[in-house]
């Protein structure tokens, strides 16, 4: 048979479907940091698009599309949240000093969750310590994963 009768290779000058980021359920709260982190991103995303775009490059155009239109999405629904400087509970925005029973001390300041890093002391508001701090005081005790904790200090 011709190759002039045959289907060319439907891959062939085709992106991939990269899919969408998902975005978060839960309310988009943020620190004044991470609201500019979010528009540090969607600035540097749209000069990345306009240089893909002058390039053709359709690959990147796609993959930069799909993180601009996350970040816009973020950045429209981001409530900015400062705690109060004179809070005795633990809060949003709070950098929060827990010690184990053995004495050993983490501090990890809550945050959003696009701005959560725990190797560099951030965890997000929805995650489960978070979720067992807030509201509680210095000198009571959460617990996570079955390991208790006791606030020792608070710090806005």
């Amino acid at each position: 048979m011709s190759r002039a009768f045959t289907r060319e290779d439907d891959s062939e000058g085709q992106i991939a479907d990269i899919g969408e980021r998902p975005v978060s359920t839960h309310r988009n709260l943020v620190t004044t940091a991470g609201l500019a982190q979010i528009d540090k991103s969607v600035a540097e995303l749209r000069e990345d698009l306009a240089k893909a775009e002058a390039d053709a490059d359709r690959e990147r155009i796609a993959t930069v599309s799909r993180d601009l239109r996350y970040w816009s999405a973020r950045r429209e629904n981001a409530e900015l949240s400062e705690p109060e400087p004179d809070s005795d509970v633990v809060r949003f925005g709070m950098t929060v000093t827990i010690e184990d029973e053995d004495g050993k001390r983490k501090a990890w300041k809550i945050v959003g969750e696009d701005e959560a890093d725990a190797t560099k002391g951030s965890v997000s508001h929805v995650s489960p310590m978070a979720q067992a701090l807030f509201g509680k005081t210095v000198g009571e005790t959460a617990t996570v994963n079955g390991k208790e904790w006791e606030i020792v200090k608070l710090e806005v």
